[in-house]
């Protein structure tokens, strides 16, 4: 398994559809995954720090684990099949379950639990950004910085 980072969330033209982008922490590939509108909100919230006043389903899911005493220890992104990635929620004291990867994302930055991904989901769906294109990731980090969670309401 190797940890990854999560870069940020942006929407990919022409199509409109949201993207997470994903780093290895200990390494130079990056692992982007198409997700959907709500959970891309979700996901710009939290790396905002956007409070809403009432609190989303990720919050929810957050604050059941907490008051289940069952802490999320980790997030693993496990498969890709038919161009689909599978993740898993790891709870407690070795629950596992499984869960779309970009609720998972979402869930982990709420609570501060790792992100990690095997080794071959890796291999095979990374991509090494070359260093004549790292000024394209910093373009994306002040995209980032830029973006509102509104952004990304269909």
């Amino acid at each position: 398994m190797r940890e990854l980072s999560v870069v940020g969330v942006r929407v990919e033209l022409p199509s409109n559809q949201p993207i997470v982008l994903l780093k290895e922490v200990d390494g130079d590939r990056y692992l982007p995954i198409w997700i959907g509108a709500v959970e891309a909100t979700a996901i710009a919230y939290e790396q905002q720090g956007v409070k809403p006043p009432r609190p989303l389903t990720h919050d929810l899911m957050r604050d059941i684990l907490a008051a289940l005493k069952a802490p999320l220890n980790a997030v693993e992104i496990v498969e890709m099949k038919e161009n689909i990635f599978f993740a898993d929620l790891l709870i407690g004291d070795g629950v596992r379950v499984s869960a779309r990867p970009s609720d998972s994302i979402a869930l982990a930055l709420r609570v501060g639990a790792p992100i990690r991904c095997t080794d071959q989901v890796l291999a095979e769906n990374g991509i090494v950004i070359p260093d004549e294109q790292e000024d394209e990731v910093e373009k994306f980090r002040e995209f980032l910085d830029q973006v509102s969670p509104e952004d990304f309401a269909g």
